[in-house]
């Protein structure tokens, strides 16, 4: 490898190893892909999952799947980008040629890759981003990096989560359990439109900044407190529409349970096989005609309607980030959630050591 150009990128050598900081080699970019030059990217729960052996990864492995940069290099076969556009990208990258694609849900593309999951990820100076056309999304000049690279996984799967799949209406009252990443995004969307928030988490710092973001009730999950109840009471009788921003039986069943008859569930936290299988209430689910639904990212296509209110101030992603780190700090926080998962988002310039 002596005199081949290589970045700096967090690595981990195996499942639950030590992340470090090393030189690798460039990315080249696919026919049909860009390699961009990575400004800011989030450090996710996500992330974890794949380091604790949720996900399959080829060690060694580059995490990371939350990014904002610059096109650094355009492969063959690309049309619609140039070097040194600014783009993001949805973490989910649709493979540009299947019916789902074609039909703009490349959210759910079986032939899907993910940059820190299935390729090396954005932890690092530089990351692929395969089948561009379908993939890339523009930055509008007023959109900064900071503010793209929180939409990543957690605010654009939240956005979808809350507009296109529970179709929140104004008036309406929403739950969403854990007020991380995601479940602050759920909080300012869904304040945006116009419903009242009721926001869970058992960390006091978190609930606070929920209802710095809108949230009009905050339910402490103490042992000993009947979330369930304590949402019913607030809401009047149970929540619309009721989000696991967690990844747990017991996040998932206080959800479901705190809806009202008709109500809509969004799942986003991930329920890994690992884990084991949850148990539901799918009696309450039958019983009171309940909707269980997933959001799993959010295609490119779909992205200008979220940027336009991004741009124009009534979104402000950009508010949820509470700390920016170098790559070396990143791969510190990642082996402990706790870290990298503190209250708002956290991002990582691989600019900075």
């Amino acid at each position: 490898m002596s005199g081949a150009p290589t970045m700096r990128a967090v690595v981990y050598d195996e499942i639950r190893g030590t992340p470090y900081v090393d030189e690798v080699p460039v990315p080249q970019p696919p026919p049909g892909g860009v390699v961009v030059a990575v400004e800011a990217t989030g450090l996710c729960h996500s992330d974890w999952h794949a380091w604790a052996g949720h996900d399959d990864v080829t060690l060694p492995h580059v995490p990371g799947h939350e990014l904002a940069g610059t096109v650094h290099v355009v492969g063959e076969g690309v049309r619609g980008w140039r070097v040194g556009d600014r783009v993001t990208s949805p973490f989910v990258e649709g493979c540009g040629a299947c019916s789902w694609c074609a039909a703009g849900q490349a959210q759910v593309c079986p032939d899907q890759q993910q940059p820190g999951f299935s390729h090396w990820g954005s932890f690092a100076e530089q990351v692929v981003i395969h089948a561009a056309d379908t993939n890339l999304v523009a930055l509008p000049d007023a959109v900064g990096m900071h503010a793209a690279a929180a939409l990543g996984c957690r605010y654009a799967t939240a956005y979808r989560g809350v507009v296109d799949r529970a179709r929140l209406q104004r008036g309406e009252r929403v739950v969403v359990v854990g007020v991380g990443g995601v479940g602050l995004s759920v909080v300012q969307i869904a304040t945006a439109r116009g419903a009242t928030v009721v926001a869970v988490d058992r960390d006091e710092a978190a609930l606070e900044l929920a209802r710095h973001h809108g949230a009009a009730h905050a339910i402490p999950a103490d042992p000993g407190v009947d979330v369930a109840a304590a949402v019913h009471e607030v809401t009047d009788g149970g929540a619309h529409v009721s989000v696991d921003a967690v990844g747990s039986e017991q996040t998932a069943t206080a959800a479901i349970t705190s809806l009202r008859r008709l109500g809509r569930h969004v799942q986003i936290g991930l329920l890994p096989a690992a884990t084991g299988r949850p148990r539901l209430p799918m009696d309450r689910v039958i019983g009171w005609e309940l909707s269980l639904l997933g959001s799993h990212g959010m295609a490119a296509v779909d992205y200008p309607a979220m940027m336009a209110l991004v741009e124009r101030g009534v979104l402000r992603p950009q508010d949820l980030v509470r700390r920016v780190v170098g790559l070396q700090e990143a791969a510190a926080a990642l082996p402990r959630p706790d870290r990298s998962t503190a209250a708002g988002i956290t991002l990582i310039d691989p600019r900075d050591p």
